[in-house]
């Protein structure tokens, strides 16, 4: 594996070489982003992984600082899953004059966007960065964040990007509680009590399937995560997916997303339901 730090050496490496499938992360590596870059290592002649906290898409009052980092345990992790190509830069590489950015103009005001307000902007600008750096010909992410797989594969379209981009199943533990590196801010008895989340999508998921009136499914599924010891509801909602719009009888894909905030961590999930 290699490891490279600035755009020149990453470009140098990544002439002729064929398909690349390009894994971004902001590391802290886990399970979920190991499975993407299995995915990607099916598909493609190279893999590359990319290793960046992204500043911009974190609000004033968010965790950019404690974020959690440990690159010796990531490069280890990259290694052993195949990566061979990681990308490591600092802020001042990817941002040296940080003179422009992308300005999402629908879909980033619901969902987690009405909570972490300009959130989407940097995530949409870091990877427009990252493309055009690494000009993969596939790029995976994971379901656990479907509105910002949404985004991107609208801003993909929009703007003429030549790279396919791959949703990948949401990776779980035992428990059902969905993969996050911000897990680790969650002591043993949220997680316990966390893991009630998935149990709810799923069952609202199960109860669409069984043609229960959405509304009820919606509400059953609220007051469920409400009794959740120690937590606060940020998010319920139903939105067609992928264009985040409201939900309508023509809807043939709905995304059933949540937040919930525990003391240290929020944690967001979803379900993503298709008309038969």
């Amino acid at each position: 594996m290699n490891i490279v730090t600035t755009p020149s050496a990453l470009q140098q490496l990544l002439t002729d070489a064929g398909t690349i499938g390009f894994v971004p992360t902001m590391g802290y590596l886990h399970e979920g982003h190991l499975s993407l870059v299995e995915a990607a290592k099916a598909e493609n002649d190279l893999v590359v992984m990319s290793i960046f906290v992204n500043p911009t898409q974190f609000g004033p009052n968010e965790d950019l600082d404690r974020y959690p980092r440990d690159f010796e345990r990531d490069e280890a992790l990259a290694r052993e899953a195949g990566v061979d190509v990681l990308f490591y830069p600092t802020t001042e590489t990817m941002y040296p004059l940080d003179m422009a950015r992308v300005t999402v103009r629908t879909g980033a005001d619901v969902l987690c966007g009405a909570s972490r307000p300009g959130h989407f902007d940097g995530v949409l600008t870091v990877v427009s960065k990252l493309f055009n750096l690494v000009h993969p010909t596939r790029a995976y992410f994971g379901l656990k964040d479907a509105q910002q797989v949404a985004l991107i594969e609208g801003y993909v379209r929009d703007y003429f990007v030549p790279v396919e981009i791959r949703r990948c199943a949401i990776i779980r533990e035992p428990s059902g509680l969905a993969k996050s590196s911000r897990n680790v801010y969650l002591s043993d008895v949220e997680k316990t009590d966390a893991s009630e989340i998935n149990r709810a999508l799923t069952d609202a998921y199960d109860a669409l399937e069984d043609c229960e009136p959405l509304r009820d499914v919606m509400a059953r599924l609220e007051e469920r995560l409400q009794n959740i010891p120690n937590s606060m509801i940020d998010y319920v909602e139903v939105k067609d997916y992928p264009t985040l719009t409201e939900a309508t009888s023509a809807s043939t894909e709905l995304l059933i997303a949540v937040a919930v905030q525990f003391e240290r961590a929020r944690l967001i999930d979803n379900v993503i339901w298709k008309r038969g």
